[in-house]
């Protein structure tokens, strides 16, 4: 086999965060950022894997037998969470690394594995396309999740809204490019968050209130990419983080930390860490973040693919 080279872009979440879950409406963007799965034959037949970060360092490898990956016994975590993805693969396609030969495997990120882009994502992507299924079913065998992630990672360019409708995924490509959009940044809150916590918090709030909260988000999802006055768009943004705070009876992250930022702030994903985006009045405001110490700070072009 020659050497196959895969790709799948990172990916951010700007509204129905939880729940997207449940059939709310989602506006989810690609990054310009993503990894990419290198795959060479080798004679022997074990699988070499080797992973690198942005900066070209390596942050994980490990080799396993192909015999029989249901009964490696995985010593690393890493390993353990890889091995599940590529045995939940096999039962997808059960030719899947069933050949006589074995393969030296490389991923490559190109955003740090910190920032909560979708290091978990791409990965599953890619070897969905290597091993030739479907994505959606790969992922919901190996994580929790809505699938919002799988479709950034195959979307050519642009938004879209990404919605479950009796359990089935429904993307829709729409226009996100507004015109106020250098009023926009995205913040790393300099810690990554776990959206499996998150998730399980969600999943006790009473259907009842997530219904009337879903019905609240889909109005705010539609107005929100069509909206073409940065005013509006900040108070959707406002919206939403009441809507969100009130399901999961948390604070915003503006309130635990920027209550005196002047502009809006809303966190995007799992609350908590990773990425908001935030709105300035000019670029200058940034400098309230990077006072605070946080430094890591993107441009809508600078993050989104479009």
């Amino acid at each position: 086999m020659a050497t196959k080279v895969f790709y799948s872009n990172g990916k951010l979440l700007l509204t129905g965060e939880y729940l997207v879950l449940d059939g709310a409406k989602a506006i989810a963007v690609p990054t310009n950022k993503g990894q990419y799965l290198t795959v060479k034959s080798i004679d022997i037949p074990k699988l070499i894997w080797r992973s690198y970060d942005e900066d070209s360092s390596v942050w994980f490898e490990d080799s396993f037998e192909l015999k029989d990956l249901k009964e490696t016994k995985a010593v690393k975590q890493e390993s353990e969470v890889l091995i599940g993805i590529l045995f939940a693969a096999q039962q997808l396609n059960p030719n899947f690394l069933k050949e006589s030969i074995g393969y030296q495997v490389n991923t490559r990120l190109t955003f740090n594995k910190d920032f909560g882009l979708g290091s978990s994502s791409t990965l599953i992507a890619n070897i969905a396309k290597w091993a030739e299924v479907n994505p959606y079913e790969l992922l919901f065998k190996s994580f929790p999740g809505s699938g919002y992630d799988i479709a950034c990672a195959n979307h050519l360019n642009g938004a879209l809204v990404y919605q479950i409708l009796k359990g089935i995924p429904k993307v829709t490509p729409v226009m996100f490019n507004p015109g106020f959009k250098e009023q926009l940044y995205f913040v790393y809150l300099n810690k990554k968050q776990s959206s499996r916590e998150g998730i399980a918090h969600y999943k006790s709030v009473p259907e009842q209130v997530k219904i009337e909260a879903i019905n609240k988000i889909n109005i705010l999802t539609n107005t929100m990419f069509t909206c073409s006055s940065v005013v509006e768009f900040r108070q959707l943004l406002i919206e939403h983080e009441e809507v969100v705070a009130e399901v999961l009876q948390m604070k915003t992250v503006k309130q635990l930390l920027f209550a005196d930022y002047s502009g809006v702030v809303k966190s995007l994903g799992a609350w908590g860490g990773d990425f908001v985006l935030v709105t300035v009045e000019t670029k200058s405001d940034l400098t309230y973040f990077t006072n605070k110490g946080y430094t890591n700070i993107f441009s809508f072009d600078e993050m989104l693919l479009n």
